[in-house]
């Protein structure tokens, strides 16, 4: 085990590489240096959302939810008693994620999954989960692509007028209908707002950890959706080894440490420079080189003690046990990261200290990879503590739908 810890050490995987109160203060400098106007890895974007502090009932509003790999789009209405009603729930995946496809057939594939919706509603909420510019007439123009999206002709379009305009080539008359563009953790924040006001919290926080990962907090002037996700986080050798081998290697680099599209992948490279350093036996090192892909899941079920394509390398008790030891680090260095970068929207706000701010964590990601959530609360919560800070945790399903209408409901 002395080799593994050292290999961990030695390349930054370890959870004592990270220090939160180190990486905290980072990401709050650059924060304050994105919502200035300055040059900075978090480009912090006005949302422009004012939702309605009385939750209009029975106004059915059409909702899009780009999320990830997804494609989801659905009608919501609220019921007396403010529950969210959905219905005719379609699902697709996003398009560019096999092959590059063209703004107009991008925008195509929108219109083919709302259209049915058109005529039901005068108001539509567009989750956009990508880095995207909302402007004050809530439409929203993307300046990248990030989760390995392959429409490069869709950055600099705007979203809701390409949209209406496809529409409008189908007959449909858009002049009346709006439209509001949103983050994905501005809507799962939208969503929180209810929530907050009956569990007694102050200030709410988005917080997306599924394909990839972004927040969203209160700020003065209304929500803000940081794109945390481009945080300009440098770790280790082999974690720089693999963002050079993605997309856009020096983008979305905070995504690229924790994000659920690249967990897998860099699990997978972490284990091979392990196996060429001797720290696993050589039946291990010729077994795992067989092995070209690693997604996600397929980590989280070894770690899970489920079936899993890494137990084809696994010949001794030792290769088991060490291979638990680095992928469980692993995930522990990624809570304590993930819990860095939360903290630091709560300590940007004023909240968190007279009540709890609620922090509405949404992602597969999150849940779905064992002790990440557990260990990403402790760690938050012990480092906020001295600081007079305390927060607490919600999972509200569908959040991005739900805050998707809320947003809609608000023009």
């Amino acid at each position: 085990m002395k080799k593994v810890l050292d290999f961990l050490d030695e390349h930054k995987i370890s959870p004592s590489s990270v220090d939160i109160d180190q990486l905290s203060n980072y990401k709050l400098s650059q924060m304050k240096e994105g919502e200035e106007g300055r040059p900075s890895s978090i480009a912090m974007v006005q949302s422009y959302c004012t939702p309605s502090e009385n939750i209009p009932i029975n106004r059915k509003v059409a909702v899009i939810d780009a999320g990830g790999t997804n494609l989801r789009t659905c009608s919501i209405y609220f019921d007396e008693k403010f529950n969210p009603v959905f219905e005719d729930f379609e699902h697709t995946t996003m398009p560019g994620i096999k092959t590059e496809v063209s703004a107009n057939t991008f925008f195509s594939v929108f219109a083919d999954q709302v259209e049915r919706l058109v005529d039901i509603t005068d108001a539509m909420g567009f989750c956009f989960s990508y880095a995207a510019k909302i402007l004050p007439d809530h439409d929203g123009v993307p300046y990248l692509l990030s989760k390995e999206i392959k429409a490069p002709q869709v950055v600099g379009k705007h979203l809701g007028k390409e949209l209406f305009a496809q529409l409008e080539q189908r007959g449909h008359d858009m002049s009346k209908k709006k439209i509001i563009v949103m983050n994905d953790t501005v809507t799962t924040l939208l969503a929180a707002l209810p929530a907050a006001k009956n569990m007694g919290c102050e200030g709410c926080i988005g917080f997306i950890l599924g394909t990839g990962t972004n927040t969203a907090f209160m700020g003065k002037h209304g929500i803000v959706n940081e794109e945390s996700a481009g945080l300009d986080i440098r770790l280790g050798d082999i974690d720089r080894r693999f963002t050079d081998s993605t997309l856009d290697p020096n983008e979305h680099l905070l995504e690229k440490a924790v994000g659920g599209a690249y967990l897998g992948p860099l699990a997978l490279m972490i284990i091979k420079t392990a196996a060429v350093e001797g720290v696993f036996s050589p039946a291990f090192v010729d077994a795992i080189e067989a092995i070209d892909k690693l997604p996600t899941n397929e980590m989280t079920s070894f770690i899970a003690d489920t079936p899993s394509a890494l137990d084809s390398c696994i010949n001794t008790q030792q290769d088991g046990i060490k291979l638990r030891a680095i992928l469980e680090a692993f995930v522990e260095r990624t809570a304590k990261i993930a819990a860095a970068n939360i903290a630091a929207s709560v300590l940007y706000t004023e909240y968190g200290k007279e009540k709890p701010v609620l922090v509405n964590a949404d992602g597969t990601t999150f849940y779905n990879t064992p002790g990440l959530k557990e260990k990403t609360e402790s760690y938050l919560s012990e480092y906020l503590a001295p600081k007079g800070r305390s927060v607490v945790f919600t999972n509200i399903r569908r959040s991005p739908m739900i805050g998707s209408a809320i947003g809609a409901l608000s023009l």
